[in-house]
């Protein structure tokens, strides 16, 4: 009997101890939710009365200087998990070796998943969804990219279809890092920035009532590129509890794409990539931990 509830204990022991390295603390939030859309000027965009109603929040702030980093849309995303662009130019498939932000994560024990509106599931690699639309394209996915991310079953598992957040919210399941790229249409490529931002407002507002998306999280609303016409300015806010604004609401710092990966690399102490990354400016100026 005495040695039956010692094992008892111990199962237990394991299980609070378990569940209380679930959450990795970090040094400005505990999640961090990136949300990437299409194609859009900083000027188009910030017009926008949903990203207005956003950036004026208690805890809303523009990024009124941040800049995408290359044409077109891909090597911005392998950007802001890779640390550099990897000789990408175009949106074409490719396959890279190195190490990436998912490696960093996963040495700490940092939760994460890629949310892809309309992917197929079942780690597809094709170059659009088979279902005879091009709703989700590869070219917006960074992690299908990354050899040691495709090639590993694990963590290609962690690439899943955007219905899949809403799950995870209603279990109380969200990772600590979420990268969320909504489907063609509603990012806005193939439609544009009005129809992105009414459909943005419908499918945000909801989960920002939910505290299993919302507690200690950082949201960073940004867009891959801007239409080709300027020099890749981009809209870019930040939204949550981590963020403490200036009283106008906007942080003039000079930032880039390979910021995202600074950031998250400095709220966890993860290191760097020894890419652009290493020298990257991150969105940390306006924030503290709740």
């Amino acid at each position: 009997m005495k040695y039956f509830t010692s094992v008892i204990l111990l199962l237990i022991t394991a299980f609070i101890a378990a569940n209380v390295n679930a959450i990795v603390t970090g040094t400005y939030f505990d999640r961090i939710v990136l949300i990437i859309f299409e194609n859009t000027t900083f000027s188009q965009a910030e017009q926008q009365s949903f990203l207005k109603n956003l950036t004026s929040r208690a805890n809303g702030l523009l990024l009124s200087n941040h800049f995408a980093v290359a044409y077109p849309s891909q090597p911005n995303h392998i950007a802001i998990i890779y640390g550099s662009t990897a000789g990408i130019t175009d949106d074409n498939s490719h396959n890279i070796t190195g190490n990436n932000l998912i490696d960093l994560l996963e040495a700490k024990g940092v939760s994460w998943k890629a949310y892809m509106e309309d992917f197929p599931g079942n780690c597809f690699t094709g170059t659009f969804a088979p279902s005879g639309t091009d709703l989700y394209a590869r070219n917006h996915n960074p992690f299908i990219s990354m050899n040691n991310i495709r090639q590993n079953s694990a963590r290609c598992a962690n690439i899943v279809p955007g219905t899949q957040l809403d799950t995870d919210i209603n279990n109380n399941q969200v990772p600590q890092f979420v990268y969320f790229v909504p489907n063609q249409k509603n990012a806005g490529h193939d439609t544009g920035v009005a129809f992105a931002m009414n459909w943005f407002q419908n499918w945000f507002e909801s989960k920002l009532k939910k505290p299993a998306f919302t507690t200690n999280t950082l949201f960073i609303i940004t867009f891959d590129k801007d239409d080709g016409s300027q020099s890749n300015h981009i809209f870019s806010a930040l939204l949550g509890t981590p963020v403490h604004p200036p009283s106008d609401h906007n942080d003039t710092t000079a930032y880039n794409h390979y910021s995202h990966l600074a950031t998250v690399e400095l709220n966890w102490n993860l290191g760097n990539l020894s890419r652009q990354d290493a020298t990257a400016t991150p969105f940390t100026k306006f924030l503290q931990h709740p």
